[in-house]
């Protein structure tokens, strides 16, 4: 297991990566129902300190993979059986997403945690045997995330033994995402690892879409909820039309640029580049959540709030567009999308849902829509270098 070199020309997402994401399209699809559930009984801010908490342990898991599958994929035997076993933790851990997030049970989500670093510990323990110019970052790796993964067990025994009060365990959960965010800068601070800028810039591009498609996914089971009821009227066709004009308009925007060329330029930037599309991907998740809700109310009757229902909609969006810019921001020498009109917009989205009392969810979401694809076409008019490249996600050369 040699540190694959980082120049690697034509470098693209291996079968077995894309087979590893398929395991968390189940995952995602669980959490964001569960996040449906909870926007249409009326306790969507109840629900999403759950989300956020399961959709952490599902992103973490994505993202520790896929940087070390970047400097390490072999793709031999025992490469692909550890991984598999990897593959086996995210569908343990989709399995528990109801519990936890209905009832704050994390047993099996902490299994299916568990298993999934057992399997990932075993790569970084075989790196650290076979590439001995960077054994003492591997076995960093190794060190760290056995310790956070004893962390985690230790909050599930203490939550079950000793009843651990609703605050203190949110506190020990944030604590302990600090120290699993800070393993990887403590570890690569002996080595860095060979980790492939245009390879890392197609994953988190697929993770997007795959995220995007769970929006499409969550919309769809909206529908199918108001084509049940029986009960179609403009409002459904608006919402539903204007969804995935949205998720279009999103996606258009996430891709003006490839980032792998910026990431060879400033791969000092990696860590704030990684970690800002934890927000980036729970906003795509959240606003499926937002999407169903808003179909399914149009024919069915829901406990929330047209007002709780606009936010469920335009909250996602903002954060979505304003840390797509800040990520933006990070890698690319000229701004793309330009601050002041990702400004505008965002503002503008975060305020329509005042009125949805008065004007009702659909005119939001088609308001909401009109603003991002008019941004879209602000984004691609005035800035020459934010044309789509032409380029296929991996094919370029650092």
């Amino acid at each position: 297991m040699s540190a694959r070199a980082i120049d690697e020309p034509h470098r693209a997402s291996s079968p077995l990566e894309l087979l590893f994401d398929l395991t968390f399209v189940v995952a995602v699809a669980a959490v964001t129902a569960q996040l449906a559930h909870s926007i249409a009984d009326g306790h969507g801010l109840t629900g999403l300190v759950p989300f956020l908490q399961v959709f952490f342990s599902i992103w973490w898991a994505w993202m520790n993979f896929t940087w070390f599958a970047s400097s390490y994929d072999t793709d031999d035997v025992a490469y692909r059986l550890l991984t598999m076993v990897q593959m086996a933790g995210v569908l343990t851990l989709a399995a528990g997403v109801p519990a936890a997030t209905a009832h704050a049970d994390y047993g099996i989500i902490t299994l299916g945690y568990v298993i999934m670093r057992i399997g990932l510990v075993a790569q970084w323990l075989r790196a650290g045997l076979e590439d001995p110019a960077r054994r003492r970052t591997a076995l960093r790796y190794a060190i760290g995330i056995s310790l956070v993964t004893t962390g985690w067990v230790l909050r599930f025994l203490l939550g079950e033994t000793v009843a651990l009060p609703a605050f203190a365990g949110l506190l020990f959960f944030v604590c302990l995402d600090v120290l699993e965010l800070a393993v990887p800068r403590w570890a690569e601070r002996a080595r860095p690892t060979n980790w492939h800028p245009h390879h890392i810039a197609e994953r988190y591009g697929l993770f997007t879409i795959i995220l995007l498609g769970e929006s499409v996914l969550a919309a769809s089971r909206g529908v199918e909820g108001a084509l049940e009821a029986g009960q179609i009227r403009v409002p459904f066709v608006v919402i539903a039309g204007c969804g995935l004009v949205l998720l279009f308009a999103l996606w258009w925007l996430y891709f003006l640029i490839q980032a792998g060329e910026g990431l060879s330029d400033r791969r000092h930037r990696s860590y704030l580049w990684g970690y800002g599309h934890f927000g980036i991907f729970a906003a795509l998740a959240a606003l499926g959540a937002g999407l169903e809700v808003a179909v399914e109310q149009s024919g069915n009757e829901v406990e929330a709030s047209s007002l709780a229902l606009g936010y469920a909609v335009a909250i996602p969006v903002g954060v979505y567009l304003a840390l797509l810019w800040a990520v933006h921001a990070l890698v690319v020498a000229e701004a793309v999308i330009y601050p002041p009109a990702v400004l505008g917009c965002v503002t503008l989205v975060l305020l329509l849902p005042l009125v949805t009392p008065v004007i009702g969810v659909a005119a939001v979401v088609a308001a909401i829509t009109a603003l991002c694809v008019l941004l879209v076409a602000v984004t691609i008019t005035t800035a020459p270098s934010s044309s789509p490249s032409r380029q296929p996600p991996g094919s370029g050369e650092s």
